[in-house]
């Protein structure tokens, strides 16, 4: 049985993929009480410490106003202590599965869906961390697993807390009775949690590359809010009132970094589409509209 060290082993993805997947594999769960990224000394030392096969590096600092307001800090916690577990992995030839995401994308003028042949440019602190981890990644490693994500999707359950996402908010809109801004001007994939979850014994066995995580998705945010919760059952009212487009948010430049798929499916990992990613979660949790 293969060790995995998975890094931000308390974050939502982490913890589900641990949750589907802990008879599979044996788990080093490293948490900030074992490192902090900020520091990336502390970072090596923990990681050179431990015996692995496989590193899955999932911690980061997502949270876009944080990076753009502290870049310092993001660059510690985003790129020097990824590339101190590159380094490591490399000593210690071990697999890395790097966590990426479509905001390589988020400065590009034309439209996706993109392939993992697209040149990545992005105009965020958060976008330009990752782009530099993938490059100092492919320059390092010989079969590095590079998973660019798109929005993930899924409520919480006991152990585990649902990072924000559509889903939610919409649910907290309608719930709660808030007018809520859905932005008119974007298109991005939103894919279900779980389907990563399911598939992630298939992941570690891919090649080294690229390759993009996303369910298909031809509508706006707005209009994929209004799906939710149509399926949640909410009435056309309640849908006027607290499903509010915002046609200002990317009025200047359209916001289209959706993620092309069809390389992950070559190796017999599927992803469906939004729609169906929706259905699935409100089906999973009790909350479809029968």
């Amino acid at each position: 049985m293969k060790t995995i060290l998975i890094t931000g082993a308390n974050g939502y993805l982490a913890s589900y993929i641990y949750l589907l997947n802990k008879d599979k594999f044996h788990w080093i769960r490293m948490t900030r009480k074992d490192a902090d990224l900020s520091d990336p000394e502390s970072v090596k030392k923990f990681v050179e410490s431990q015996d692995f096969d496989i590193c899955f590096h999932t911690a980061a600092n997502a949270t876009t106003a944080v990076c753009e307001e502290n870049p310092e800090l993001a660059q510690k916690i985003n790129v020097e202590s990824t590339k101190a577990i590159v380094d490591v992995c490399k000593e210690k030839n071990a697999k890395l599965i790097f966590c990426s995401t479509e905001q390589v994308f988020n400065g590009k003028e034309n439209h996706g869906p993109f392939s993992e042949e697209e040149q990545p440019k992005s105009v965020t602190v958060y976008g330009k961390n990752k782009i530099e981890c993938e490059n100092y990644i492919l320059n390092t490693l010989d079969d590095a697993v590079i998973l660019r994500y798109s929005w993930m999707m899924g409520l919480s359950f006991p152990g585990i807390k649902a990072s924000p996402n559509l889903v939610a908010n919409v649910m907290n809109a309608i719930l709660r009775q808030t007018p809520t801004l859905f932005t008119v001007n974007e298109k991005r994939c939103l894919t279900y949690a779980r389907h990563l979850a399911e598939q992630f014994a298939l992941i570690c066995e891919l090649p080294g590359g690229i390759y993009h995580v996303a369910s298909q998705n031809d509508h706006s945010t707005y209009e994929s809010a209004r799906f939710i919760a149509e399926t949640i059952g909410a009435s056309a009212d309640e849908i006027e009132s607290y499903i509010v487009p915002n046609y200002d948010r990317y009025a200047d430049r359209f916001r289209d970094y959706r993620l092309n798929a069809d390389k992950l499916s070559q190796y017999g990992i599927v992803f469906g589409t939004v729609e169906e990613d929706v259905l699935q979660i409100l089906t999973d949790f009790n909350w479809r509209k029968k």
